[in-house]
């Protein structure tokens, strides 16, 4: 009963969020494209390989090399060829890619505090500190 419950708000939760982000990105970013930005902003490097996303990401290299193809043509991203490995491909994040993530973060957050908005600070760090219990089991 209580999973059923549990499965149908998380369903719920997660359609609203992607639904949120989906209309707000739009048109120049996607929530995947918001992933790899936020990736190689905060990852603590500079630059990152495109297999480094497909873990993260779960998908294929493939779907990777699409993507990347999608954000380097609309400016978001750029790729450069390793100095000393030319087989090796470097993904750095544009000035135009810093700003749409931080845009993304935004709509992102606006979105989440309104929803957390309607429970008491208290209860919105026991929902974090439950949530990570779940997710680290």
């Amino acid at each position: 009963m209580v999973t059923q419950e549990f499965a149908k708000l998380w369903w719920k939760l997660s359609k609203d969020l992607r639904t949120h982000m989906e209309t707000e990105l739009a048109p120049t970013l996607t929530e995947g494209q918001l992933t790899v930005l936020e990736l190689l902003m905060f990852s603590g490097q500079q630059r990152m390989k495109p297999s480094d996303f497909t873990d993260v990401l779960a998908t294929t290299p493939a779907a990777v090399t699409t993507l990347l193809d999608r954000m380097e043509k609309s400016g978001l991203i750029s790729r450069e060829r390793d100095e000393k490995d030319r087989r090796i491909v470097w993904v750095l994040v544009t000035d135009k890619g810093r700003e749409e993530c931080e845009r993304g973060i935004q709509i992102r957050e606006r979105f989440l505090q309104a929803y957390l908005s309607r429970i008491s600070s208290h209860n919105q760090q026991l929902l974090v500190y439950l949530l990570g219990k779940v997710a680290n089991a």
